[in-house]
């Protein structure tokens, strides 16, 4: 077990190479006030005058000291290989940047540990203002590390509960688990006091332990007091001061038990220490194969990285890509997604009839006809009411080239970061493949535009009103209107003949067409006369209940047209004219425009005829559009940026007088491939180190 710490030292020896605090290694850390004695414990376990003293702050850099145990015979040659001890240049700051020191004696312990500056409040001198907090991060740096045991140093002629020491080792380890106190100057404690009660845990437990040490006095250094005197003096007082403690106290027992902790600590770390090596060395070597190896051939590596960019994309494009994006869509999923829901849906949300009211329908049938009223619906109203609406598909679909096209550019961006790393060693190969892509993209898009554009204007061109599915809508729709007419002339009283009402009905149907004003204003006598007698008119007395009544005239059936459902419909708001006196006709030329007025069963009737078709025939060009759009920019885009890039890239970039500037490393990127392989080199010098220790040395 002894063996342990000697490995860590190997260990430290190893990463001193390379800077590195990717490792966290066992080792014990020293903390403490200013002026606490911290540099005399540890001259006392080395058993030499080896740190500066003075008044301040003396200690401005972390000071890493191995302490290795050899044999007498082998303490010369060791010495005289090792030379003399090199002091280091003063500076006025605090610097994390550590010092190493390794002593080999015959009178001390295997043992790592770190001298921290000692914690001040005020600056003092060419100090900086901020030098609490310089001192503090840097002694957190080191005891943060879990596998580090703090060796927390107070001085006994101050109060315990004070001890800044105790204080910043509990921030890190409440629990306790890894703080060794010390308590130093025991012969400096007032007259009438001891330290029994804080040796003995009383005031403040430690789980690790209290030991008590005496230091040397300034006046000992002064006078050149040996080390090895202040030891013997030191046991004299504990022996007399402190009799039932001596032995669990002073210099050589907090050596031994500092040993047996490190040992005990490294034992316990050593697993995940391996395991931490192990780890950090398959990072590395993976991190070092993307930095790649300096370029030889430059021509063949400018057509790798090509093929190998273009395979990238086109795999990213079919879903066959070595690194695949699990947090959110990419690539052809993302564009299938944009094919059959973002497209699919916005197509679906388009109402058939949107932006187009029963005022609109009306008026484009009434334009249809011209001068002449007509007797059926003209159709010339259906074909452009059905184009107005089909337009408004293109939009949608344009906006589907326009997603497609993004997400192609995205995937450029994908490809650079997670499927060819390597081309993050040449900058201006990286820019000049985007920009070789993204032109390629450019010149696609106008193309996928026209055709997607065509497509709509396709069906603008001819509309197939013999198209099957339309066929049958219209037949299922002329079935129900002869069903609605069958069943009106079924709802007729008994008491109406049925040729009189064929003839009243045949008479309303010419007077609607032909007589113009009729069913639009309000009837002078003259037209009621006219009316009645051209139905047959012999009626009595009570001619104008019949005429309220709409048992058969037409008088009756505007009423009914007006109460009905069609007077739910839209209302055609024109000005309203004078009412006419009794007995007089309406001019009818003082009136160009007809009265506000709901619309008539034929009008609304005809309205919705022509909506229903315009219905029927849009749901059948949306169907149309969606279905050929994704697969014009499949065709158009897609497919043709995929079959084209290799060839694009090649053509454009793989030229020889392109060569030296395309491969032009960034300035930072050998500085980054040698770092790496330093590391890299370290960790498996680590790794063999822990290698070579026997399971015997565990236990």
């Amino acid at each position: 077990m002894e063996a342990l710490i000697p490995v860590i030292n190997k260990l430290q020896d190893v990463f001193n190479t390379v800077g590195a605090d990717v490792i966290h290694l066992p080792q014990i850390v020293v903390v403490g006030t200013q002026s606490s004695g911290k540099s005399s414990v540890l001259e006392s376990l080395v058993g030499r005058d080896i740190l500066p003293r003075g008044t301040g702050i003396v200690t401005r850099r972390p000071l890493i000291l191995q302490l290795v145990h050899i044999d007498s015979e082998d303490c010369k040659k060791t010495s005289e290989e090792n030379g003399n001890i090199t002091v280091t240049s003063v500076i006025s700051g605090i610097s994390e940047e550590p010092i190493h020191l390794k002593i080999f004696s015959p009178h001390v312990v295997n043992l790592t540990l770190v001298d921290l500056p000692g914690i001040t409040k005020l600056p003092v001198g060419d100090q900086p203002k901020d030098i609490e907090l310089q001192i503090k991060e840097l002694i957190f740096k080191y005891i943060s590390n879990p596998n580090s045991i703090i060796l927390a140093v107070t001085a006994a002629n101050t109060d315990m509960a004070t001890s800044e020491a105790l204080k910043v080792a509990r921030e890190v380890d409440p629990d306790g688990r890894r703080t060794l106190a010390v308590v130093t100057k025991l012969d400096l404690m007032d007259a009438g006091t001891d330290a029994m009660d804080v040796l003995m845990g009383r005031v403040i437990p430690v789980k690790l332990g209290i030991i008590g040490v005496v230091n040397r006095s300034q006046l000992d250094i002064n006078q050149k007091k040996l080390v090895a005197d202040a030891t013997r003096d030191e046991y004299a007082f504990l022996q007399k001061r402190y009799p039932s403690l001596a032995n669990r106290n002073g210099t050589k027992y907090l050596a031994r038990t500092l040993n047996r902790l490190l040992m005990h600590h490294i034992r316990d770390c050593l697993p995940e220490l391996k395991t931490r090596i192990n780890v950090l060395a398959a990072q590395y070597q993976s991190l070092l194969n993307s930095y790649g190896e300096p370029v030889d051939d430059k021509s063949s590596t400018l057509l790798q990285l090509i093929t190998k960019f273009a395979a990238e994309y086109c795999h990213t494009i079919e879903g066959t890509a070595k690194y695949i994006e699990t947090t959110e869509l990419c690539g052809g999923a993302r564009i299938c997604y944009i094919f059959h829901e973002t497209f699919g849906r916005t197509l679906e949300s388009v109402d058939p009839l949107g932006g187009l009211t029963t005022i609109d329908v009306l008026t484009a049938i009434r334009n249809a006809t011209g001068p002449r009223p007509a007797l059926f619906v003209p159709e010339v109203s259906f074909e452009l009411l059905v184009k107005r609406q089909v337009k408004r598909l293109e939009e949608p679909s344009l906006r589907c080239v326009e997603l497609v096209h993004e997400e192609m550019q995205r995937i450029i961006q994908h490809c650079s970061n997670y499927s060819t790393q390597e081309l993050l060693r040449f900058p201006k190969l990286h820019d000049a493949i985007v920009e070789v892509v993204t032109s390629l993209l450019r010149k696609r898009l106008p193309v996928t535009n026209e055709m997607v554009h065509n497509l709509v204007a396709i069906e603008l061109a001819y509309i197939n009103t013999k198209h099957p599915d339309f066929a049958d809508a219209c037949g299922i729709m002329n079935n129900n209107i002869e069903e609605q007419r069958r069943n009106r002339m079924r709802d007729l009283p008994s008491a109406v003949p049925r040729d009189k009402v064929q003839s009243v009905s045949m008479t309303y149907f010419f007077l609607l067409f032909l007589v113009p004003g009729f069913n639009r204003f309000p009837t002078t006598i003259a037209h009621k006369d006219s009316i009645q007698a051209a139905a047959g008119g012999s009626q009595s007395g009570n001619a104008g209940e019949q005429t309220d009544s709409g048992t058969g005239n037409w008088r009756g059936m505007l009423k009914k047209g007006e109460d009905g459902p069609a007077g739910d419909r839209a209302m055609l708001q024109y000005p309203v004219p004078a009412s006419p006196q009794r007995g007089h006709a309406v001019n009818l030329l003082d009136v160009p425009v007809p009265v506000s007025r709901r619309l008539s069963a034929r009008e609304q009737r005809d309205c919705e005829v022509i909506e229903r078709l315009i219905k029927s025939y849009f749901l059948i060009v949306r169907k149309n559009i969606q279905d050929s759009v994704p697969k014009a920019v499949m065709h158009f885009l897609v497919n043709h940026v995929k079959d084209c890039l290799q060839s694009e890239l090649v053509g454009q970039l793989y030229k020889a007088g392109l060569l030296d500037d395309l491969l032009t490393e960034s300035e930072d990127m050998a500085q980054r491939r040698n770092e790496a392989a330093d590391m890299l080199k370290a960790l498996q010098k680590a790794s063999q180190v822990i290698a070579e220790i026997r399971e015997t040395h565990l236990w």
